[in-house]
């Protein structure tokens, strides 16, 4: 077996093996399927006895619900519903006054910290940047994680229904609205972030898959050359 030969064979065993990772990873990433914890019919012993076990609490959200794609269909009436929790503290009416905190019109793509006759937090002051529809949304979920010292005392809206209409609501209270979010935009470029995030993982295993086809192709060659 010559050189060339020898070389092809080892070509062939790092592609075929990057390409069925690589294709597997994208593949995974594009399709969910659901797949049974368990037997349906589980006969084991063990399954029984714990049948009546207390239930395990579900784990707790790392962060909020993306909300926006749900902005176009955001219903306003819930909205303004919603934002009756913050009304003892928000006005939201153009011109009305600063309460416990600042007067919200206009809140939607205005700078954090924007208003002047209103003394904020040093954490909400020196933040910088915009309100945009994802910061809001982070903010609304749970304030104190999103800007540390806020004076703001309100748990958040754990509902993504919740903060999705009262944002689209509050983005209404303005002089200039802040247009919203294509629906079918946002999942198009959520499942094109999804595919990169899988092809990204399948960097190291892809490496380690090579490392392995190498050492099998050496082994090969050596056999190959052995004859």
């Amino acid at each position: 077996m010559n050189t060339m030969e020898i070389n092809k064979i080892v070509a062939g065993v790092i592609c075929a093996v990057l390409l069925v990772v690589v294709v597997g990873k994208v593949g995974s990433a594009l399709v969910h399927p659901e797949e049974l914890e368990a037997p349906v019919y589980p006969f084991s012993e063990d399954v029984m006895a714990g049948a009546n076990a207390p239930a395990a609490a579900p784990a707790e959200p790392a962060g909020p619900e993306p909300i926006l794609a749900m902005l176009a269909s955001a219903d306003m009436g819930e909205g303004e519903k919603v934002f009756k929790k913050c009304a003892s503290c928000h006005d939201v009416e153009k011109g009305g006054p600063n309460k416990t905190g600042p007067n919200l019109y206009g809140i939607v793509g205005a700078a954090f910290a924007h208003k002047d006759d209103f003394s904020y937090s040093d954490g909400m002051a020196n933040h910088g940047g915009t309100w945009g529809f994802e910061e809001l949304n982070e903010f609304l979920y749970k304030p104190r994680d999103y800007i540390d010292g806020t004076k703001m005392s309100f748990g958040g809206l754990k509902k993504a229904e919740d903060r999705a209409a009262v944002i689209a609501w509050l983005n209404t209270k303005s002089d200039n609205p802040v247009a919203l979010p294509d629906p079918a935009a946002v999942e198009a470029a959520e499942a094109v972030d999804q595919a990169a995030d899988a092809v990204e993982e399948t960097v190291d295993e892809a490496a380690e898959a090579v490392e392995g086809a190498v050492e099998e192709a050496g082994d090969a060659v050596d056999a190959a050359t052995a004859q």
